[in-house]
């Protein structure tokens, strides 16, 4: 297996836990892996005032950060990009808002840090 490829996999397997995770605190899951050219949000969920755009991030270890330091101010840019398409083309009266989940496997013990409004759109 490429580095590439299990990549993915691994990413999608972070993905499925904060799918878990988000749907026990109640959030209805939109979209998963939401594509639209070069546009991509992990998940895309909503609860009772918000359409959330979640941005998933998982270590195997704290060593040299936390996942969710890895949403840089790019990153955080490419994510406000593709909702404010996906926006433009859903009629939703919710509020959006970008949230990180941030998850460490060490072994068999998981840590899920949900991190809501993680950071904001800049004029």
């Amino acid at each position: 297996m490429t580095d590439k490829s299990l990549n993915r996999v691994k990413g999608a397997e972070g993905e499925n836990e904060a799918v878990d995770f988000l749907q026990s605190k109640g959030y209805r899951i939109l979209e998963r892996n939401w594509v639209s050219g070069k546009l991509e949000v992990d998940l895309i969920a909503a609860d009772k005032n918000h359409i959330v755009f979640v941005e998933v991030k998982k270590r195997f270890s704290k060593q040299f950060r936390e996942p969710w330091e890895a949403v840089n101010r790019k990153k955080q840019q490419h994510i406000m990009r593709a909702a404010n398409y996906y926006l433009k083309k859903s009629d939703t009266p919710l509020e959006p808002r970008f949230d990180i989940i941030s998850i460490i496997q060490n072994g068999n013990k998981t840590e899920i840090e949900h991190i809501e409004q993680a950071f904001w759109p800049m004029a």
